[in-house]
Formats: C-alpha cells, structure tokens, sequence
C-alpha cells in the first residue's frame, strides 16, 4: 500500500478560497505601498550562509533552515568530524546555503550588491515566504510570508512616521483594531547603562521581549542565568514596568536616564514620532512599551511592533531602524528603517474575526451552463464579451445534468448563472438568473454584462 503523503510540521497547503483571501491581504498591503512610493523588488529563496549566519543573534542563527551541498556533501568531511558533538561546525562544512530567515537581511544584500543601480532614499517593498526551524504552534509557521517595506538611505525620523501610518492604514482597510507599540533601542541601551549592565544589553534585550509570554518572574530569572546581579534586576523592575500615557512615561524616563547619553537620545526620537503623529488622524493607539526589544540585533533606533486587540495571536507586524545593516556587507554607514507585516497572521486574525468581504469568497461571477455543442458554441461569445468588459466568467465544460453544473455553482459561490436553450438562442438571448435572489432575466449580451457590472 502507497505510503500517505504528508507536508512537514508548520507548513500548509492552500485551497482555491484560502488563496483568494491570501491574495486580498497582499493587494490590499501592496496598494498602501504603492501609495507611499515603495518600488517592488524579489530575491532567491536561499542566501549564502554567510549572508544568513551571525545577524538574527545566537537564537536566530538556530533556526535557519539549512541546505545540503549538492553532490557528495561528506567526501570532505572526515570521520573525527562526523563524530564531533558539535553540529554547527559540521553544518558549516557540508552546507553553504540556507532558507532565508527574513527579507530584511537579503534587502541589505541586495542593497549592497545594486548600489550603482539605486537612487537613494531608495523605497522598496518585498512580499515573498520565510522560513524559519521554530517550533510550530497556533499562529507560528516553519513556512510563512513576510510583506517588507524598507526605505535605506535616509537618517530621517519622518520615514518612521511614513511607515507607522501605513500600519494605521492597512490595518483600517482590514478593520482589525490593533495596538501600535513603539520603542527605541537607544532607550534600552540607556536603561541598560543607567542599572550599570551596559555589557548585557543583549542578554537585557532578549530576556525583556518575552516579558507579555512568560511573566515578569521568569524574565527575573533569565536576567540572573545570564550574570545579572539582584541589584541589577532590581532597578530595572520599575522601567519595565512603568504605567501611564505616552507622555509620562517619557517624563520620568528622562528622569531615569538623564546620565545616559544615548538613552536621552532615544527618548528624543521617540518625542519626536509621537509628537508628529498626533497631528495625524490615527486610527489605532501607539503606545510606548519599554518591554519592547524585538530579539534582533542589527536594530539601532525606532521598533515597531503590531498586537490585535480583539483576537490572541501574538506579533503581526514589526520593524525598526537599523544604522548600520549594511555594514556587514561592507558598505558601511548607510541608514535604513523597515517594517514586516506578518501575512500568515493576518490571514489568521481575519478569519477568527470574519472580517474578510463577502466577495473574496468567490471570483467567478458568471457560469454559463453547458446544455450541448449548439447551446455552448451560442453561449462562447458572450463568455468572450463578459471577459472583455472585465467579469470572471466561466463556461462548464461538459453538457451534464444541469443539477451538477447548479451545485457546481453554488459549491463555488457564483452568483449568476446563464442559460440558454432553443427560445434564447433563437432571439439571440440568454437567461441571466441570480443564484441569491433565483430571479431570472431574459436579455441580450449587452443588457445581461450591463446587469452583472451594476451588481458587483
């Protein structure tokens, strides 16, 4: 017996409805960067490893998916290496390729690489699958899309404004209420300076992003794993903890900080985007969250990070402003600010609310109903026309019991049928009947695509 075929843990397949709703959230992100001057750009699946490995942090690098060399992989590969425990240095000799782990990466690759090409600031936005070797659960994938929007060669706070107002504006257009929380590594340094642990700011950083997962308690004892000492701990409990309006929180920040250099400047930029964008009609809340870290590391200034309100999902958009990304491609010096809509996530809050349009559900909005060879060759002009004046339009294929054409109909959400038999064809006509309504219209090509278009 034919073994069952599967598809690995954390990815998944997608039907012809699933898919159309896919499409709605990308159109829809898609539209809003184009309204903001974002170009479209595409990079392979696989990078190089050393493309991929040392830029997403020591939890990042061990969960990129990687790629055996074609060929022998092992003919180079000794036996005391085979044997050694540790399987990232024999992963770096018989790989040389990875999955990409985020698009933001590949972006400063590709940025590096075209430089001569590009006019700077440049705007570009990406919508293309990731892949990470996480551990699957409820709204985390192994396979999922990323749709990235980047603006690289600009220190300009008002690029952080841009890219937060088109967060409000896709998330409107989806009507998913949602919170917009902000913060600024340079703050998270400063805090880091200011309780004397400035040499564990990444330790800091990774323990406090968990803090709305695993509890305030446990981030206190991850601090302390990783050489935080009980004084340290102790004055960093009232930072992550701070209550109030964006403004307060601001106040007794600088307050807090006012020793450390970088923290105040962190707490300048973030006056800054909120100030400007209270002048804008936003939508959504932004809200200060000092527990904000965003685990990774080439983040320098602003991050973003999108939570719905209405539905658990975790985060569904994030970004930030990083100085210096391309550096490591050795182009240093070049500023960027980016943000990444999490599409699989969307996709998920969208159905737990029903929040997608009716009309997503189906894309054909005329079947044609197939009664022989003489009903179908009358029927195949109109089809053409319907088509031509822009309506999804198909024909069935075989002249079977006009019972499964109807059920085909109705399986597919179409919501007009057209039939025509003797009578129709001999006034040059078809009957147009509504699948909702079951109203049934006799007209001519034109009269019947006119009464299509005026319902959609």
């Amino acid at each position: 017996m034919a073994q069952k075929p599967t598809i690995p843990k954390g990815t998944r397949d997608f039907s012809p409805i699933e898919m159309a709703k896919r499409n709605y959230i990308f159109n829809t992100i898609r539209e809003v960067y184009a309204l903001h001057g974002f170009k479209q750009i595409e990079t392979p699946a696989m990078e190089t490893l050393q493309t991929l490995m040392g830029k997403y942090g020591e939890e990042g690098d061990k969960l990129l998916f990687k790629i055996l060399n074609s060929g022998n992989y092992l003919s180079k590969v000794s036996q005391e290496e085979l044997q050694n425990p540790d399987t990232l240095h024999l992963a770096a000799r018989i790989c040389e390729k990875g999955l990409r782990y985020d698009l933001t990466v590949p972006f400063a690759r590709y940025v590096v690489m075209h430089r001569e090409e590009l006019q700077l600031p440049f705007k570009r936005y990406q919508i293309q699958p990731v892949w990470r070797a996480d551990r699957p659960q409820k709204g985390r994938y192994r396979e999922f899309y990323q749709c990235d929007a980047d603006i690289v060669g600009s220190d300009s706070l008002l690029n952080e404004v841009e890219l937060l107002q088109i967060i409000d504006n896709v998330f409107q257009r989806f009507g998913i209420r949602v919170k917009i929380l902000i913060n600024n590594r340079k703050i998270l340094t400063g805090i880091a300076e200011t309780i004397g642990a400035a040499e564990k700011i990444t330790d800091i950083t990774v323990a406090i992003d968990k803090f709305d997962k695993i509890g305030i308690d446990n981030v206190n004892l991850e601090l302390k794993e990783k050489g935080l000492t009980d004084s340290q701990i102790e004055k960093l409990q009232p930072i992550i903890t701070l209550q109030g309006s964006n403004e307060e929180k601001l106040n007794v920040l600088s307050e807090v900080l006012s020793v450390s250099k970088t923290g105040l400047k962190g707490i300048e930029e973030t006056c800054y985007i909120l100030n400007a964008l209270n002048g804008l009609e936003m939508g959504n809340e932004v809200s200060l969250d000092l527990t904000l870290a965003r685990g990774l590391n080439y983040y320098t200034g602003a991050i973003f990070e999108v939570k719905a309100l209405d539905t658990p999902m975790g985060s569904i958009t994030g970004g930030g402003r990083y100085d210096n990304l391309t550096g490591i491609f050795g182009m240093p010096g070049l500023s960027g600010v980016g943000i990444s809509f999490g599409a699989d996530r969307i996709y998920d809050v969208l159905n737990a609310l029903d929040l997608y349009p009716k009309e997503t559900a189906s894309q054909t909005q005329l079947l044609f109903i197939n009664f022989g060879d003489k009903e179908a060759m009358h029927m195949l002009p109109i089809v053409a026309k319907a088509r031509q004046a822009g309506i999804s339009a198909e024909i069935y294929p075989d002249a079977v019991k006009m019972k499964k054409q109807m059920s085909y109909a109705n399986a597919n959400n179409i919501p007009f049928v057209v039939l025509a038999g003797e009578n129709e064809i001999s006034q040059g006509k078809a009957t147009l009947k509504d699948m909702v309504t079951g109203e049934q219209l006799l007209l001519t090509p034109d009269e019947l695509i006119e009464k299509v278009k005026n319902t959609k």
